[in-house]
Formats: C-alpha cells, structure tokens, sequence
C-alpha cells in the first residue's frame, strides 16, 4: 500500500509542475493516397509519442520548443523519419506517406543493446513480439504466448501456469528475465517458479538468443528476455483505458483485466489491474490433473515526466499468486488421482483417498499449495547532458514464497522464504564522435534471502553482491555496422552456520544459527568470491536493403546459483531434494552465430546457425546408491545432486514467410528449430554409454507452419479481419540424458491450432472492441512435452493403460475481448 500512496504523492506532485511554454504536432499518415490507420508517431530520444486513429490523424500536444526527430511507424511499413522544430504555442501540420514492405529490420529495439538500436544494426540474434503477435498467440501465461512465435524458444513447464523459458537449450538462471529492463529476481531456482509478471500489461517482448552477458552480467549467458510495460502515448488530457476479458474452456480460465493511462503535459501516469483465475486442466488420458488451478492477481502502475532535460519514471508492480501443488499420486488400477491427507511419514501414497469430481473441477484452491508474493518498486531515469547522455535505474524487490505442504496442518507452509534484491544499472553514452558510439556502464544487485517460519530448508539464509562493468563500442563503415565490448564481474556469496532442530511445539524441524540440543549441521559456512570476464565482436553486412549477413563471436560468464553451490533440502513444490555443490567453478560459454536475413519481394527468410562450448557446465542428474536404486531422502520425492562437466552445444533456426505481392491479403510463415545438447564429461560416458551422451532439457525439433489470411478491406464495421491455422511440429526427442533415469524418451507428436480475430467499430470508424478466438490442440492429441516435468510425477513402475506420468492440455477453445475506451 505504501508503493501506491507514493505513486499518488508523485502523480499530484506532478501536476503542479509548472507548465513551460510548448508547441504542437499534428499530421495525417497515408500509404498510396490511403490512410494507415494506428500507426505509432514519437519523437526520438523522448518518451512523446502518440497512435494515429482509424482515419490515420494524429497530435502530439505540448511539446517543450526545440528541434526534434519525429517517428512514424506502423507494422508492414518503412518507417519514416523527419527532423522537426517545435515553436512555441505554434501547431506544425505534417502529411506522412509510408512505404508498405515487409520488413522489419528497420525495427527499433532496446534490448542486449547499450542504446536503441535498428534491429538490422545489432549483430545478435534478437526476435520481437508486438502484443498483438501475443494476442493471437493466446495461452495461459506470457512466456508460452512468446515462445510460440520465436524459434529457438522453449520452456520448462509444471502445469498451464508455469513456465521457465529456456533459449537454445539453456535456461534456469541461465536466461535472463527483464521487466522493462530490470532484472526479475524471484525465486528462480525452482523446475516450479513461474515467472512474476501480468501478462495483460506487456506492450512488447525481446528475445536476445545468445549470450548478453556484455551488457547484464551473469545470467544472461544463454539470453534474455524482456517484457516492456504499456507506456501512456494517449491524447493530450484525456484517459485513455481498456478493458480484456478472456475465457479458455479446457480449464475453465477467466482472466479479466482493466488498465488507465493519462498524458498531459509531458506527464504521464498509468495503472491496471488484471486477475486471472482457472480450474485443474484436463486431457484425454488424465482426465482432469489435480493440483493445477490456480488464482492470480496483479496490480501495476507507473508515472513519471518527460521533459527538455530528459525522463524520470517510477513503476511499481505487485503480483499475488495463489498456485496448487500437483504431487501425480493415483489409484493403481483406475488410475484416478488421489489426494495425501497425512503427513510424510504415517502417509501412504498408495492408500490414499480419491479426489472427488467437485474438487478436480473448483476454482477454489486446495490445501496443499503455493503463494508466491512478488513487489516491485522502481525508477526509470535518463538525463541528456548535450550531446551524452546518462541513464540511471534504481529498484527494489521482495518475493515472498510460501509452499504448504503439510495435510494436517493446512496453515503451516513447508518452505517459506522471502528474498530482497536491490538492483542498480548505469550507462553513459558519450557523445558520438567520428561515428563512434560508446557506452560505459555499471550494473549488479545486492541480495538478502532468508528462511522464515518454514520447516523444510532447501536453501540457506544468504547474502550476494553482485558487480560488474562494461565498455561497448558500435561503429558503421559503409555497408558494415560493428559492435562489441568487454565486460568484468565479481559476485560474492556469503552464509554462516545453518543449524536444523526439531521443535517438540510444532512437531516440525526449525532453522537455527547456533547449534542445540540435536541440531544437524545443514549448511556449513560459506564466504566465495567468483569472477569472469565476458565480451563480444560481432558485425552486419547489409549486402542491400533487404539482404544481410550477421556473424557474432561471444564470450559468455555464469556464477553458480544458490540451489547448485548451497541447497540441501526439499523443495515441496517440485518434488525433489536437491543437493548442491561447494566446489563448483563458474560457467563460461564461446559460441559462435552466424544469421543470413532477406526480405524479398514475394518472401522473407532468416537462417541462423549457433555453436556454444560451455566449461564448467552444471546440470542435475538422479542421485543413486551403490546397487544403483535411486536414493529417496524424503518418501515420495526424488534426490537430485548437481554435477559440472563441459557441454556443447549447437543448432539451427530456419523460417520462410512467403507474401505473394499477387495475394496481399495472404502469409504463409514457416519456422524449424533445432538444438543438439552434447555432456563432454568422456569419463561419465565411457562409465554409462550413450545414457551420458546427452544433456537434459534439450527440446527436440520444433517445426511450426502457420497460413494467415488478412482481409485487407472492411467489411461493413469489421477492420482488421484474419483468419489462421496453423500446425506446431515436436519431433522425438531419444536423444536425452538418460544416466540412473534422470530422463526418458519422448515421442514426436503434431497439434493444430485455428483462429481468426476482429476489430468492430461504430459508424464513426472508432474501435469499438477487439475479438480473438481460437482453439489449440483442435484434435485433442494425447502428448508429452519433453520439458514438461509433470511427465515424470509417477509412483508405480507399470500402468494397467500403458501410460505414465502426467499429460499435457488438451483441445482448448479460448475467446479474448479487448474494449479501448
């Protein structure tokens, strides 16, 4: 409440400014003589901006007097650029003409970038996703809409509601994910930690595939991903507002969300708040999955000003996530789920009673679950010092997670941690000279995590600082744009003595500091210091307008996570003891990408190769005994222990997007992604075989064909008209690691999805709202994903159907109702 009470000062705060003296923009945006209707109109280096209405009109309305570039850009068109004066209490009138082609190269983009650079500039790999690509893409939660759409892309999955993205094979702390620009720091370390942000308030999404270390540090050695807020760009005085609903009828998901921006005067201020609710999802196999509802709520707002000196922003986000905690447990011969009703030790998992129709199909959550909690407060600021400029970005973050676990005793969480991250990052662009840009910057976290009233301690109370700084350089000559840089990190973890207790009052075991009567030794000190040195050289050689050549050679840096070097415990939530490893090294990655692009008159296409040698890689593997039985530390749960080998690995991303110029109103886009994860630990492999030969979580061939048909003309109210289907590829993955049953094989399967969408206006042309329905998994396809870990929640070595561990979704019809006001 107190973050909400300081956006209110700041936003009345705001209001008193006084007014300096400012001018006018206004304009009309054509394509042929035709309006473009919604175009996005800004001025460069500024946060002013604007979306043209349906009839193509737009106004940019008090604007402090000096010169300025303005911007105008609309999906399927070149963008056009024009440098502009602003005078005082005049109105410039301008006639934009863009030129339709299908090329975004010209896209700007900000992401593993020191400054905003043009897309076709960058020599990584960097896809985009606009929120309406995410609109058609509709699912569960925000990292499944995104991977849709970008090869290479993949996630981690422990039920509809959580995803953990994974880019090129890697993930886990090994991708990075920014909340408009700063890092989110929740409990990450998790197969079950979803990721905390609203996915009705995201605008737009950056996909950095390959190393972004040089500009984030540790982290971000496989990529990063960046979800960017919705920034108020409505007419000058009035607000500005929509309203989603969505429903999704294979788990019965509501999702509801409302959100207002206003802009005067160079100050702009937004809020929304978005719930979504949903029942256990189903499949034709399972049936119904207990222990996957969930109930989710999040509230955001911004504000902030905008003015001839530069910009300063606060956000503050809260998110609140209510997530049931599926544990696989069946009858043996129905193979109906049952529920645990006593406690680890007198429980038995094959005596347990069935869950009842009414509870598979309730929105209310059962009492073994997940809350996880997440705040975040932070500003956004940049100053232009003549020709430099310096940014600066300060934040705050606590995540709260607690996990309940205990049948007989619903109010006493199991794991129960709180986390306080304070991020800082710097960056000063000098001024350019000779066609020489260079960044200076300094970015890292301090980090506080502490275990509650808990009685599980996977985890120790611990202390991290984290530092690093950059030098990147981009220069263009000629057809050839260069980049690069150099990058040195420090982070230092740091915990005591971590004692475990039996409390006689509770039953349950206790954390303590300085040992009792009885108390286990379950942390050992730790005081570490890791450090690395990260860099990248990569160029773009624009053989023509609508022909380049990308290469990139990357230098990638990676300090262990807390759950590799310090866990020794269980995590109820994903079902597994982890044990970690003091003596583990940093990772550190060299891969090599090359990309060939062109947009062609009747087509566009993207090759893009990669080759990734990590040192030191850490994975998890099934921690077995002597006589090779898997080692249970706690019933019911598996033990894992992490191991450190060098890895390789490496791949290809191909798409084709045929637009015939003879058939406007047609796309045919097609993508192919494949990644070969290869453990170079020669001894493991001469011990195990091929069983070695493999890393685990590397997803198989993913091909993805999508034929769209977009009506380019109204149909009385209708705009805005398509229609598409499109079939998502999974090839088999056998090629796994396969060491004392870590993983197992997975069989290729096909899902065909359909949808169409709408705009519907008034007589008047204006929105009155939009419309999108689709249906996923038409055929109803029994599947498993290779990266869905419910795949392996299985107590009995047989099944009397033949089939173990837990299906994915099944066919899903959803509709989305998005109302402007």
């Amino acid at each position: 409440m107190k973050i909400y009470i300081l956006l209110i000062t700041l936003l009345l705060a705001g209001n008193s400014l006084v007014r300096a003296q400012t001018g006018f923009v206004s304009g009309q945006i054509n394509s042929g003589g035709k309006p473009v209707p919604y175009a996005s109109i800004s001025l460069s280096k500024t946060s002013f901006g604007t979306q043209a209405d349906s009839s193509g009109t737009f106004k940019l309305s008090n604007i402090v007097a000096g010169k300025y570039e303005i911007i105008a850009s609309s999906i399927g068109f070149e963008s056009f650029t024009k440098k502009i004066d602003i005078t005082e209490t005049k109105t410039l009138i301008l006639t934009i003409d863009l030129k339709p082609v299908n090329n975004t190269l010209s896209e700007v983009v900000v992401t593993g970038v020191s400054r905003a650079t043009e897309l076709r500039k960058s020599p990584v790999a960097i896809a985009v996703m606009s929120k309406k690509e995410m609109d058609m893409n509709v699912n569960n939660n925000i990292v499944d809409a995104v991977l849709k759409g970008v090869p290479g892309l993949s996630a981690v999955t422990t039920g509809p509601n959580i995803s953990k993205p994974f880019i090129r094979g890697l993930g886990y702390n090994r991708v990075l994910t920014l909340y408009n620009g700063i890092r989110q720091e929740g409990q990450q370390w998790g197969d079950e930690h979803g990721i905390e942000i609203d996915q009705y308030g995201v605008e737009r999404a950056e996909v950095v595939k390959g190393p972004a270390s040089l500009i984030y540090g540790s982290d971000a050695v496989a990529g990063v991903i960046n979800f960017i807020p919705y920034i108020p760009k409505g007419p000058e005085g009035k607000i500005k507002g929509d309203i989603t609903t969505e429903y999704h009828t294979n788990n019965g998901m509501i999702g509801a969300s409302g959100g207002l921006a206003y802009n005067k005067n160079g100050w702009k201020s937004a809020f929304r708040v978005s719930g979504k609710n949903a029942t256990a999802y189903k499949n034709k196999i399972d049936g119904r999955v207990f222990g996957t509802a969930f109930n989710e709520l999040n509230l955001s707002a911004m504000t902030g000003v905008e003015k001839r000196w530069g910009s300063s922003y606060v956000y503050a986000t809260l998110y609140n996530n209510l997530q049931e905690i599926p544990d696989g447990s069946r009858d043996s011969l129905t193979r109906k789920f049952t529920r645990q009703v006593l406690e680890s030790g007198p429980d038995n998992i094959k005596n347990r009673p069935l869950v009842s129709q009414h509870d598979l199909k309730t929105y209310s959550i059962n009492p073994l679950h997940q809350r996880i909690q997440h705040y975040r407060l932070f500003t956004r600021n940049r100053f232009l010092l003549g020709k430099a400029d310096l940014t600066a970005l300060f934040g705050f973050q606590q995540s709260v997670r607690r996990e309940y676990n205990h049948p007989t005793m619903p109010a006493q969480p199991g794991l129960y941690v709180q986390l306080n991250t304070y991020n800082y990052d710097f960056k000063y662009n000098f001024p350019e000279w000779k066609g020489l840009e260079a960044t200076l910057g300094v970015n890292g976290m301090y980090q506080m995590n502490r275990n509650l009233s808990g009685t599980d301690f996977p985890i120790p109370d611990y202390n991290l600082l984290d530092i690093g700084a950059f030098l990147f350089l981009k220069k263009s000559l000629g057809k050839v744009d260069i980049s690069g840089g150099m990058r040195y990190d420090t982070r230092s973890w740091n915990w005591k003595d971590q004692y475990v207790q039996h409390n006689p009052e509770t039953g349950f075991n206790k954390l303590l500091t300085k040992p009792g009567s009885g108390a286990v030794l379950q942390f050992p000190s730790y005081d570490r210091n890791f450090n690395g040195i990260s860099g990248s050289l990569g160029a773009t050689y624009n053989i023509s307008e609508r022909l380049l050549v990308k290469a990139n050679l990357s230098r990638g840096y990676r300090a262990p996570n807390i759950t590799e070097i310090g866990s020794n415990g269980l995590d109820p939530g994903a079902h597994i003891v982890y044990l970690g490893n003091r003596d583990f090294k940093p990772e550190f990655s060299l891969q090599t990408d090359i990309g060939f692009i062109g947009y062609l008159k009747e087509f566009d296409f993207s090759v893009e190769l990669f080759n990734n040698t990590i040192d030191n890689y850490i994975y998890q593997a099934r921690l077995v005994d002597a006589d090779g039985k898997p080692v249970i530390i706690v019933p019911g749960n598996f033990t894992y222990k992490y191991q450190q080998s060098k890895a390789q690995l490496y791949g290809a991303e191909f798409s084709i997007n045929l637009h015939p110029t003879g058939l406007k109103w047609l796309t045919f886009n097609n993508s192919l992604a494949f990644i070969r994860g290869l453990n170079r630990n020669n001894a493991l492999i001469a011990l195990e075989g091929n069983s070695a030969k493999y890393l685990p979580f590397i997803p198989p061939v993913h091909g993805r064909s999508e034929i769209r048909a977009s009506l380019g003309k109204p149909i009385g109210n209708l705009t805005g008209t398509y229609f598409r289907a499109e079939i998502d590829y999974y090839g088999a993955q056998n090629k796994f690691y396969g060491v004392d049953n870590t993983e197992t094989a997975t069989a290729g399967y096909a899902l065909f999805n359909i949808g169409c969408g709408t705009t519907v206006n008034n007589r008047n042309k204006k929105t009155l709202f939009q419309l999108f329905l689709q249906i996923d998994n038409l055929f109803d396809t029994a599947y498993q994903s290779n990266l869905n870990r419910l795949k392996y929640f299985e107590y009995y070595a047989a099944s009397p159907n033949g089939r173990s561990g837990i299906y994915n979704m099944g066919r899903n019809g959803s509709v989305k109702v998005i109302i402007p006001f």
